[in-house]
């Protein structure tokens, strides 16, 4: 009897991948050739018009930082930044990841929070005033379709709400957006303290803005020494420092401590 032999593959042995036509866009390295070199930068910014609809038209882009360490390689998926400007000169931030689909909603709120969150100048922030760049997310999902959402819709548009369905995409954590990435490694406590002190000071500066906008122009301008006296005593009222106050109505320190008595 001759012996037979099998030709079946051990069940260890290394599977090696088969030649195909076109690299799988989903894995991380055919991602990043893809859509984050300088050779695929049409390509991008082909989509992007595409997905946009006539809303703004990229005419550039620049890569930020490819991904955030530590983070991806635990998860799954790539991220990075594209610094976009529109045909109208304006500026805009759009995170492009690959993303893993557990738990899609936090992870999209939570990488849109960091790139709003980052845009917080460091060191003096006076002239700030929450003045924030756009940032949009798009995501490239495999399989997977978001909760009450139409199984044969392949391009989600979502802004909080669904521009199509009209649910609401994610409600909770909205007025948490600023704070979420920047301020991890704080505790609680930590938190609560450094974001009513950091809140104190972009106020003051936003109460200064209005009262030069709405006093000041008029008042400062036309030599009407009784309206920075006005504007002097709400600004005394708020606990602003007297420097800001002589700074912002052109009244001396001992001008303004006389108008606490």
């Amino acid at each position: 009897m001759q012996e037979q032999t099998s030709t079946a593959a051990h069940p260890k042995q290394k599977r090696e991948p088969k030649p195909t036509t076109f690299i799988d866009a989903f894995v991380d390295f055919s991602f990043k050739r893809l859509f984050a070199t300088e050779e695929s930068k049409p390509i991008l910014i082909g989509l992007l018009n595409h997905l946009f609809k006539g809303r703004k038209y990229i005419t550039e882009i620049e890569y930020g930082k490819n991904e955030f360490p530590g983070e991806i390689a635990q998860e799954g998926g790539a991220v990075f930044d594209v610094y976009c400007t529109d045909v109208n000169g304006s500026k805009f931030i759009i995170e492009v990841q690959r993303g893993n689909q557990e738990y899609f909603k936090e992870r999209a709120l939570f990488y849109v929070s960091r790139a709003i969150s980052e845009q917080a100048p460091k060191g003096d922030r006076k002239g700030w005033a929450y003045k924030l760049t756009e940032v949009y997310l798009l995501a490239f999902l495999e399989d997977f379709n978001l909760p009450d959402s139409p199984k044969s819709e392949y391009v989600q548009d979502i802004c909080l709400a669904n521009r199509h369905t009209g649910i609401i995409f994610y409600d909770k954590e909205f007025d948490q957006l600023f704070t979420l990435a920047n301020y991890a490694s704080l505790t609680p406590e930590e938190r609560d303290m450094y974001n009513s002190s950091l809140k104190r000071k972009w106020d003051n500066k936003n109460v200064l803005d209005y009262a030069a906008k709405k006093g000041l122009e008029q008042g400062l301008q036309q030599g009407e020494h009784k309206k920075a006296v006005e504007v002097a005593k709400t600004l005394l009222t708020k606990n602003i420092d007297l420097n800001i106050i002589s700074e912002a109505t052109g009244l001396s320190q001992e001008e303004i401590q006389s108008l606490q008595k």
